[in-house]
């Protein structure tokens, strides 16, 4: 990923608790309307590589299961992470990963909020307010050496 010197040199890993969801008799059937869930959203960023190491979102804390809500009926998702250091300078592009990740994934009809978990980072305010700018999203995906960053970070993400 060419980040040449990183933030956090030591980060915690924990260990990872392989969990499959079980298949329903109605996942096959078109004439049922299968709601999407907290657990089906978490599969889809937990595998996201983490910029700075060779680990996942998962692997470090940043995605917890317990942070992510999904409201199938108002059509909302909202993903709160933890950066692995109240400093990190990679929160706005971890953020932007969970966001692309879940742009290219979920329905169009989906709301998606991203947060950095209240008190866990010292810029949470900016960093939330960039995430969730449209604008700001669109002109850092225009950025080529950006989005190449991002599509490297989501590569492996299953």
């Amino acid at each position: 990923m060419n980040i040449t010197q990183k933030i956090n040199d030591a980060p915690l890993v924990y260990d990872v608790v392989s969990t499959t969801r079980g298949v329903q008799d109605t996942d096959f059937d078109d004439g049922v309307c299968d709601p999407i869930d907290s657990d089906e959203v978490y599969e889809l960023i937990r595998n996201i590589n983490d910029p700075e190491h060779p680990l996942t979102l998962e692997q470090l804390h940043v995605a917890n299961k317990d942070h992510v809500y999904v409201d199938d009926n108002s059509n909302h998702v909202l993903i709160e992470f933890t950066p692995t250091i109240p400093h990190c300078s990679m929160a706005t592009l971890i953020g932007l990963c969970i966001r692309v990740r879940l742009l290219r994934s979920l329905p169009e009809r989906f709301k998606v909020d991203i947060k950095v978990r209240e008190g866990t980072h010292q810029s949470e305010t900016q960093v939330n307010k960039q995430l969730n700018d449209k604008e700001r999203v669109a002109a850092a995906l225009e950025n080529t050496y950006l989005l190449d960053v991002v599509n490297q970070c989501l590569a492996t993400a299953v």
